[in-house]
């Protein structure tokens, strides 16, 4: 199995190894979607897609799939990343002292709250993210 492959649903959908380059092919998938949208500016887009596929691939199982669409109500840009284990993601509480586990909880500070966590019919779970319209819209 290649490092990529694109799911059959279309271009908006990809489906990753669960591999330290995943946060990375991730990245460029977002970018690429969001130029194609006339998004400019992508970094929280990003940020939040590196964010959710590390987890995915540090505490998740199997093939990451990430999903990028527009919201039809509102137009706002969603992330998805899917994967097939069963552990939940858990926003932890602040702590100065540690050195991991900062951020699902910058994530969901960045999103405003909007996000969350939906079961697959098929086993495991994908963890999603609506982002804030941009600063003019």
């Amino acid at each position: 199995m290649s490092a990529m492959a694109l799911a059959p649903e279309g271009p908006r959908t990809i489906v990753l190894e669960p591999t330290v380059h995943a946060p990375l092919l991730a990245r460029r998938f977002l970018a690429e979607q969001f130029a194609g949208w006339g998004i400019e500016d992508d970094h929280l887009g990003r940020l939040v897609v590196c964010e959710l596929v590390t987890n995915a691939w540090r505490h998740g199982e199997g093939p990451i799939v990430v999903r990028l669409y527009l919201d039809g109500r509102d137009g706002r840009p969603v992330v998805e990343v899917w994967d097939s284990g069963a552990g939940r993601p858990v926003v932890r509480p602040p702590d100065d002292g540690a050195v991991c586990g900062r951020g699902l909880l910058l994530v969901a500070g960045f999103v405003r709250g909007c996000w969350g966590v939906r079961p697959l019919t098929e086993g495991g779970k994908a963890v999603w993210a609506k982002l804030p319209r941009a600063e003019g819209e």
